[in-house]
C-alpha cells in the first residue's frame, strides 16, 4: 500500500521491513512496559534519496494512515548526539495494526548502520556533498581542539569527556537556528556558543520570551534570546562556576587573561613565591634560569611573565610550578650532597695538593687513598688515564677511551676526578702493569714457540694464557706484565713481524 503510494508521487525508494522478536517484546514487558504501549512489533524503513522525500513521505503517509499520538519524532532537524538521523512515526495500518515507520536517506542510513567513520568509504552520486558534511561535523572537534589548545592532558581529557561523552540538549535561537549544548547548560553557554562578543557582553537572557537567571538550567527546546550592552565590562568570575562548557570556561579565562595581563603577572609572581614559601623553599635558590626553562618548556610558554599570567588568571595552578622547580633542586641538591659523602669518605682535604701514589699515578685533591687498576680496560703507563671515585674502595683507574667510562650516566659522571701518570716520580720505578692482548694467527705449529721466546726476549712475565683453534685460526689471549704502553706496543710489533700472525688487539681481563 505505501509503495504504492510513493510510486503515484514518483518518489523513488526502498523499503525494509521487520517483525520484532519475542525475546525483544519479552524483555520490554520484563522491564515495565505494557502490551499496549509496544509500538514497534512491527516495523518498515523507508529509504529515500533526497531530505524533501523523507518530509514529503511521512505526509503522504499521515494522510493514508492516522497517526499515533505522540510517537512523531524528527531526528533530521534536530539529530541525537551520534549524529543519528531519521523521521520516526507510528500509525494504525491496514486492519488497525499498529506500525512503527522510519524515514531516511541513504546517507543517515550508513550513519546509523555503520558509525559516523562509513562517510568516507560511503560511495554514491553525491559523494562530495556527503563529504562536505563530513567536513562541517568535524569542524567541530577542530574548533574544541583549537579553543583548548593551552589544556594540560589532565584538563583537555577532563573537556573531552565534559564536551563530547555527556548528555546533550538541542535549542534554538531567535531565528529558528538548532543550537546543541551540554545538559544542563546555563544561557552562558548558550552565548559563548553563538560568539565570543555576545558572551563577553552578555547582561542577561530570555527563554521563551521570559527573562531568567544567569543560573536557568536550558530545557531541551527553549528558545533563547541573549541580551547584550556594549557598556557591559565584560564576564564575571563567578560565571566559571556557573557554565557547563569548556568551550565558555576557556573563553571567559581568555577574556580575562588579555584584559588584566599585568595584574595577573603580579598576582602569579605573588602566588608562585607564596607557594614556594609554605614548602620551605627559599624562592632566590628555586628561580635558577636553567630550572626556569625547563617549566616553560613543560608548560609551553615563552617566557616567564607569560607563565605567571596563566598563574594569575588560574590557568595554571602555582602548586604545579613550585614542584617542577623543587625537582630540579632537589636533583642537584642529591648529586651535591652524593659528592659531598664520597669526598668525605677519600679524605678530601680542603686544599688541592698532588698525591704521588705508589702505585705510579698521580690523584689531583685526594689524600692518601687506595688506587686500583681497572680490569675492564687495564691501563698502562702511557695510557690517557681518568679516576673513578667508588663508595669504599678508593679510586679505581681507567683509560680514558674505556667503554664503561664513556657509558657513565649523567648522575655517576660527577664522580669521575683527574688523574695521571707520575712519570717524573719513583713510582713507577719498580711497578709492573698488567695488559691483556689477544694474538689472532694462522693455526700451525711452532708458533706458540716463537711468540713465547718474543716474551722471553722482552723479558716480560707471562701471568695467563689461553688459547682457542678453529679449523685454520689460533687465538692466543695473553696477560703479561709490562712497564708501560711504550714497551707494550714494541711487543706487539715484534709479534705482528713473525709469519702467520694476522691481527693483534688489547683486550679486557
Amino acid at each position: 500500500s505505501i509503495s504504492d503510494i510513493l510510486i503515484d508521487h514518483d518518489i523513488k525508494f526502498y523499503i525494509k521491513s521487520r517483525v520484532k522478536s519475542v525475546y525483544s517484546i519479552y524483555n520490554k514487558l520484563n522491564n515495565g512496559k505494557k502490551w499496549n504501549n509496544i509500538y514497534d512489533i512491527l516495523a518498515m524503513r523507508i529509504i529515500v534519496d533526497k531530505v524533501s522525500d523523507c518530509y514529503t513521505a511521512i505526509g503522504l503517509i499521515h494522510a493514508k494512515y492516522r497517526p499515533i499520538p505522540g510517537r512523531f519524532k524528527d531526528y533530521i532537524a534536530m539529530p541525537k548526539e551520534n549524529l543519528y538521523q531519521s523521521l520516526h512515526t507510528g500509525v494504525f495500518g491496514v486492519d488497525g495494526h499498529r506500525f512503527e515507520i522510519q524515514i531516511r536517506t541513504w546517507e543517515m542510513d550508513e550513519i546509523a548502520e555503520k558509525g559516523i567513520a562509513s562517510h568516507w568509504s560511503y560511495k554514491e552520486k553525491g559523494v562530495k556533498k556527503v563529504q562536505n558534511m563530513m567536513e562541517q561535523k568535524l569542524e567541530v572537534f577542530r574548533s574544541f581542539i583549537e579553543t583548548n589548545r593551552d589544556l594540560s592532558d589532565a584538563e583537555f581529557a577532563s573537556s573531552m569527556q565534559q564536551d563530547f561523552l555527556s548528555d546533550f540538549i538541542y535549542v534554538f535561537t531567535p531565528k529558528g537556528d538548532v543550537v546543541e549544548l551540554p545538559k544542563n547548560a546555563t544561557p552562558i553557554d548558550f552565548a559563548y556558543k553563538v560568539h565570543t562578543n555576545v558572551g563577553n557582553k552578555m547582561v542577561g537572557a530570555r527563554v521563551n520570551n521570559k527573562m531568567v537567571s544567569i543560573e536557568y538550567k536550558i530545557q531541551n527546546g527553549d528558545r533563547i534570546e541573549i541580551l547584550t550592552s556594549q557598556n557591559s565590562k565584560g564576564p564575571s568570575r563567578d560565571w566559571l562556576s556557573v557554565v557547563k562548557s569548556s568551550q565558555a570556561r576557556t573563553k571567559i579565562n581568555q577574556w580575562f587573561k588579555k584584559e588584566f595581563k599585568e595584574e595577573n603577572i603580579l598576582k602569579g609572581r605573588e602566588l608562585i613565591e607564596k607557594d614556594m614559601k609554605k614548602k620551605n623553599y627559599v624562592p632566590s635558590e628555586l628561580l635558577k634560569t636553567e630550572w626556569m626553562q625547563i617549566v616553560l618548556n613543560k608548560f609551553g610558554f615563552r617566557d616567564w611573565d607569560a607563565l605567571c599570567a596563566a598563574v594569575g588568571h588560574g590557568g595554571v595552578k602555582e602548586g604545579q610550578v613550585t614542584n617542577r622547580l623543587a625537582e630540579e633542586y632537589l636533583r642537584e641538591k642529591k648529586k651535591q650532597e652524593d659528592q659531598n659523602v664520597l669526598l668525605d669518605a677519600l679524605n678530601i682535604v680542603q686544599k688541592l695538593e698532588r698525591y704521588k701514589s705508589k702505585s705510579g699515578v698521580v690523584v689531583k685533591g685526594i689524600g692518601d687513598v687506595a688506587v686500583r687498576f681497572s680490569k675492564c680496560c687495564n691501563p698502562v703507563p702511557g695510557d690517557e688515564i681518568v679516576g673513578f671515585v667508588t663508595r669504599g674502595r678508593g679510586v679505581t683507574i681507567h683509560r680514558t677511551d674505556c667503554i664503561n667510562v664513556m657509558n657513565l650516566t649523567e648522575d655517576d659522571r660527577h664522580r669521575l676526578i683527574e688523574a695521571e701518570w707520575d712519570v717524573e716520580g719513583k713510582g713507577m720505578a719498580n711497578v709492573s702493569y698488567l695488559a691483556s692482548i689477544r694474538i689472532v694467527g694462522t693455526d700451525r705449529v711452532g708458533l706458540m714457540m716463537e711468540v713465547s721466546k718474543v716474551f722471553t726476549d722482552e723479558d716480560v712475565s707471562v701471568k695467563s694464557l689461553t688459547i682457542k683453534t678453529t679449523k685454520t685460526t689460533a687465538i692466543f689471549d695473553v696477560a703479561i706484565e709490562v712497564k708501560g704502553k711504550e714497551q707494550l706496543e714494541k711487543i706487539i710489533k715484534r709479534l705482528m713481524k713473525l709469519n702467520d700472525i694476522l691481527e693483534i688487539e688489547r683486550v679486557a681481563n
